[in-house]
């Protein structure tokens, strides 16, 4: 193991807090002098069939500790997903079915591993335990926290003098998180900074159940593509670690300039001396943000894919978008109607272009639908449905569409 010094200067960067960064300082000494590994617990609850940039935030963070010889202990929260983390919520959360969280949980595992080392890590479903818990047990684990505890919490202040509606089994949810603890014997938890109440949380309850109480580390919160908001697949401002690389190099460009170095940062492996060179680039103001931008393109995709990859997804978007070319590859779609014309959000529904009438409102109004290159600013635009018609859907959704009429 390194010394307690190279290993705080490890763990500390890009971190929000460390509680209590004086106990993390004794667990070290006593890892490195009994050659025993720290137990680095986080919970995933799959709530989506993907994991996005944001995610890997805090399983880079991971990655780090495996490299310094720690143990990572990833939760899977089957159990905790069909409640649905209430952090930062202004309502509740729609609860999942079974069928849909093992869905997506076996896509999880799958890209757990784009990051973290699979060999060195331990992964745990907490329905492991929660399914065999009594009522009994789980009404003593309920005592543990006063109503009053649990409304100190943001959110659910805010819910509560709102008057919006608190499920009681939002309230289990930071309960849950903390037994997860308990069952793996974590000695530190990772987690966003909205999970702080949550992390703090296992803290207490560890110390009730007869253990060591975790120390808890917290990492910033990823801005989506938006520049505004936290990444998230529901507010469509994500980019998949599984996404093609022609997505995700083209997503990286569309974030606001703001954001290159906190990307940078967050979720590559730049060394602490390029991002600094970055940053003074970025302040100085003499390099074009595009440069950089591209560069963090091509480090993610080649991360998530290899450099050849990242080159040809950076060359693909230059000739689309710089030199206003089309891209070699267009998907060609056969799509047939019974009548001679058809309403454009129809006709793209219909092609698999789009998921629903009003996403393609909504484009339209934003002017982001071109057909033959040129804009639709009419939302009740019909079309003829005999013909090609070359349709591009934001900046990077281009279709081929050949229409028939039955008949």
């Amino acid at each position: 193991m390194l010394s307690l010094e190279e290993q705080l200067k490890v763990i500390q960067r890009g971190t929000v807090e460390i509680i209590p960064e004086e106990e993390l300082v004794e667990k070290l000494k006593a890892c490195i002098r009994e050659n025993k590994p720290l137990r680095v617990k986080q919970g995933f609850d799959p709530t989506a069939p993907d994991i996005h940039l944001g995610h890997t935030v805090c399983l880079r963070k991971l990655k780090q500790f495996q490299e310094l010889g720690h143990k990572v202990i990833l939760i899977i929260g089957d159990y905790t997903g069909m409640v649905g983390d209430p952090s930062g919520r202004s309502e509740t959360r729609p609860q999942l079915t079974t069928d849909e969280i093992k869905t997506n949980a076996l896509t999880y595992q799958e890209q757990f591993f784009k990051v973290v080392d699979e060999s060195k890590t331990e992964v745990h479903f907490n329905g492991e335990w929660f399914s065999k818990m009594s009522f009994g047990e789980v009404m003593k684990l309920a005592s543990n926290f006063t109503v009053a505890r649990m409304l100190e919490r943001d959110d659910f202040c805010k819910r509560y003098k709102d008057q919006v509606p608190i499920s009681i089994h939002e309230l289990f949810y930071p309960l849950m998180q903390a037994y997860d603890s308990v069952m793996i014997h974590a000695d530190m938890e990772i987690g966003a900074t909205e999970q702080k109440f949550n992390l703090l949380a296992g803290r207490t309850i560890q110390e009730l159940y007869g253990q060591k109480p975790q120390v808890i580390l917290t990492m910033p919160v990823l801005v989506g593509t938006d520049g505004q908001q936290r990444m998230s697949k529901s507010l469509g401002n994500y980019i998949g670690v599984a996404e093609l690389p022609k997505e995700i190099f083209g997503k990286i460009m569309s974030i606001p300039d703001e954001q290159i170095y906190n990307y940078f940062e967050l979720v590559t492996d730049v060394k602490p001396d390029e991002l600094a060179q970055i940053k003074k680039e970025l302040e100085g103001k003499k390099t074009n943000p595009m440069i950089l931008k591209k560069r963090l393109g091509k480090e993610i995709v080649r991360m998530y894919y290899d450099a050849t990859e990242a080159e040809k997804a950076c060359q693909e978007f230059e000739r689309v978008f710089s030199k206003k070319e089309l891209p070699e590859n267009i998907p060609v779609i056969i799509v047939e109607h019974d009548q001679a014309e058809i309403w454009i959000a129809h006709l793209l529904v219909n092609a698999g272009c789009a998921e629903s009438t009003s996403q393609i409102r909504r484009l339209i109004k934003q002017g982001g639908l071109y057909i033959d290159n040129l804009r639709v600013d009419d939302e009740n635009l019909k079309v003829l449905v005999a013909g090609e018609k070359l349709v591009r859907i934001g900046k990077r959704g281009f279709f081929r569409i050949v229409g028939k009429v039955k008949g």
